[in-house]
């Protein structure tokens, strides 16, 4: 819940020049949804893709206050959040509530960014948090075709990691994306395995970004407050570009 239309323009601007000519990265901006209209006008004919930071799982209906797949479409949105820890832990969206956004996006040609994580006294009480992690993967994926999976992008979080200005170290977060992958083959199979992508998301800062994406199941950040200033979000695109 961060800019106002105004303020996310110029964000969406200087990030749409600040990564012009970088190859191989793809970028994406997930302002708030009074904002899209703005970056999108921004970002028209540039590279950078637009996402939103959360739907509904209805098409249309009685649901105030609710933003629905076609909604997003007609505004040039191409992915969508979905189960991000905060939806989880403020407005207690379960897995289920999750899934069913997933599979809504997919129908209405939105890709969804999957999320996934555990709290810290989760991963201090010992090997369960894997058990939790791959119950998220696959709950949230829950009736989704093996051939839609590499529509979604999946996004491991550590809650303990968020805002907090703690980092998993490489290992541990490559550890945690390795295990999602696992998780992805055995319910999907290697193709769908290889094919997903699988984002890093816990205070991923320019200096920790290139150590983090060194890991091989790591294929790129879900940036949170670094990700509101162009000067500390576009090093992070431009690491490797």
């Amino acid at each position: 819940m961060h800019t106002t239309a105004e303020e996310a323009r110029r964000l969406a601007r200087t990030v749409r020049d600040g990564a012009a000519g970088v190859e191989d990265v793809d970028v994406l901006l997930c302002p708030p949804f009074t904002s899209l209209a703005a970056a999108a006008e921004e970002l028209a004919g540039s590279a950078v893709k637009l996402g939103a930071q959360n739907v509904f799982y209805e098409e249309k209906g009685a649901f105030t206050g609710e933003v629905s797949p076609p909604m997003l479409t007609a505004l040039g949105v191409e992915y969508v959040i979905v189960g991000h820890s905060e939806r989880r832990q403020y407005f207690h969206e379960t897995d289920d509530i999750v899934n069913k956004k997933a599979r809504a996006a997919l129908r209405g040609g939105l890709k969804p960014i999957l999320c996934v994580g555990e709290k810290l006294e989760e991963r201090e009480a010992g090997d369960g948090w894997k058990d939790l992690i791959r119950g998220q993967v696959i709950a949230g994926l829950n009736d989704v075709e093996a051939d839609a999976v590499a529509a979604v992008t999946l996004a491991y979080e550590p809650v303990w990691a968020i805002g907090t200005g703690l980092t998993a170290t490489p290992e541990v977060a490559g550890e945690a994306h390795t295990l999602i992958r696992e998780a992805i083959r055995e319910a999907f199979g290697a193709g769908a395995a290889e094919t997903v992508r699988i984002l890093y998301g816990g205070s991923v800062k320019p200096d920790n970004a290139a150590e983090l994406m060194a890991e091989p199941d790591i294929d790129g950040a879900l940036v949170g407050g670094a990700s509101l200033k162009a000067e500390t979000f576009v090093p992070i695109i431009k690491f490797r570009g």
